[in-house]
């Protein structure tokens, strides 16, 4: 048999590794599918959330997505509807085996199919219930294999609470068509459940808690308005947590706590002798912030002058320290916060109208604590055990939940923590807090 000279092979065909992506907060389900995926010659990045999966998938668009019918932090219908919008050719599939309508057909749905098919049949053991049902195991205690995707485990649930089954239902193009977390509080509605840094499941806090859903995954400025105490760097704090920039830093400056002359500085830093003082160069506050978040509280405080230098910032993304000719280009979201009307101070020229419209490009409204004073109760227990982590868990008699509900509180939720911690005080060694050990006090913080 005569040797062919290699010259004249045809050249091998290259094996081009396909592309999938993998949402779903359970542990066991997103491992097995990886797993299987993985067997079948796919590359697999995973997700355990709505805000990551957004972050893989701009990383590296897939070839198509799996995900469950319930997302920890998104609203499962409005994310796909934006993911649709923004990756249309990306087959889109639920881990009940149903495509998204708005998806297209991709040419290796069947063997997708099939993978689901083999997670779920595969160690029936963790789930409960017919396939097509999350497992409710919660967190998985197994460590990561080497060399296989790392899924992050499902949201920790309550002590004392059962962990309720999600059923996953085809998504479609209609909301009511989405399959929403089975766990709801009576009496909801349907409303998605709030975030963990914001208690109350009122309808104020809830909208809330949408908003920062929807905003989270995106680069838009935030401006986040409410009266004091009414948990706006919470609110904060959320935004960065579900944002692609969560491992990031989150910076924190109140633009009303530092005096004029060093507010500049602060925020964009300084070199060595800008002034008097300036015995060394340091780093502002925005610049720490690189890759994360800016917080900028209270921006309502900040003079004129200084909001002209941060909407040069919030325009070119760069800042140029006191004392130094040079710019640096830093990337940082921001989101601001204010207990003042911003809108009607630009009217009045108090607040630059161009910087206003571009910090608030979308807005949310933090209620004060009589717009949800339904959810007063669940702040008391909430701040109660808080207390009780080095020492006994307080609790408070109908004397003196009755006082409280009849409070005006006009310094909100930050005085009602502080009207609780001084009552625990005040109660000594007692657990059972009474009307005798509820003092307002003369101050409203």
């Amino acid at each position: 048999m005569l040797a062919v000279p290699s010259s004249t092979l045809p050249p091998s065909p290259r094996i081009h590794p396909r592309t999938a992506l993998v949402v779903s907060a359970d542990r066991n389900f997103g491992q097995r599918l990886a797993d299987i995926l993985i067997s079948l010659r796919w590359r697999v990045s995973v997700a355990d959330s709505g805000s990551q999966a957004w972050v893989e998938a701009e990383m590296s668009t897939p070839e198509a997505v799996l995900t469950d019918t319930w997302l920890p932090d998104l609203n499962i219908a409005e994310f796909l509807t934006d993911f649709r919008e923004r990756f249309p050719l990306v087959d889109m599939i639920s881990s009940t085996g149903t495509a998204d309508e708005g998806a297209p057909r991709g040419p290796y749905r069947q063997e997708l199919l099939y993978a689901l098919r083999r997670s779920q049949d595969s160690d029936s053991a963790a789930w409960h219930g017919a396939p097509g049902h999350i497992s409710e195991d919660g967190p998985g205690t197994a460590p990561d294999a080497p060399g296989k995707p790392a899924i992050l485990a499902a949201p920790p649930v309550e002590a004392g609470r059962e962990p309720a089954a999600m059923p996953l239902t085809s998504f479609g193009s209609s909301p009511n068509q989405v399959g929403v977390h089975a766990g709801k509080e009576a009496g909801n509605d349907g409303a998605l459940e709030p975030l963990p840094e914001l208690i109350g499941k009122a309808a104020s806090m809830l909208e809330v808690s949408r908003r920062i859903r929807l905003v989270a995954p995106r680069m838009t400025p935030v401006l986040v308005e409410g009266p004091t105490g009414s948990g706006k760097e919470l609110v904060a704090e959320a935004l960065h947590r579900l944002s692609m920039r969560s491992r990031k830093p989150f910076v924190a400056i109140n633009c009303a706590a530092i005096p004029e002359a060093l507010l500049e500085a602060e925020l964009f830093g300084h070199t060595r002798g800008a002034f008097t003082g300036a015995v060394q160069g340091r780093v502002g506050r925005i610049e720490s912030a690189e890759g994360g978040t800016l917080f900028l509280d209270e921006i309502g405080e900040m003079p004129l002058a200084l909001q002209s230098k941060l909407l040069r910032f919030v325009e070119s993304g760069e800042l140029q320290r006191v004392g130094d000719n040079d710019t640096l280009k830093v990337d940082v979201r921001i989101v601001a916060a204010t207990h003042r009307p911003l809108a009607d101070h630009t009217k009045s020229g108090a607040f630059r109208p161009d910087l206003y419209y571009r910090l608030a490009v979308f807005l949310i409204r933090t209620p004060s604590l009589l717009e949800h004073i339904q959810d007063l109760g669940a702040l008391v227990q909430h701040f109660l055990r808080r207390m009780g982590r080095n020492a006994p868990v307080k609790r408070l008699d109908q004397g003196a939940m009755a006082k409280l509900a009849a409070h005006d509180w006009p310094g909100n939720v930050r005085e009602l923590e502080h009207v609780l911690e001084r009552a625990a005080i005040l109660a000594g060694d007692e657990t059972v807090l009474t009307a005798r050990e509820i003092d307002f006090g003369t101050s409203v913080n």
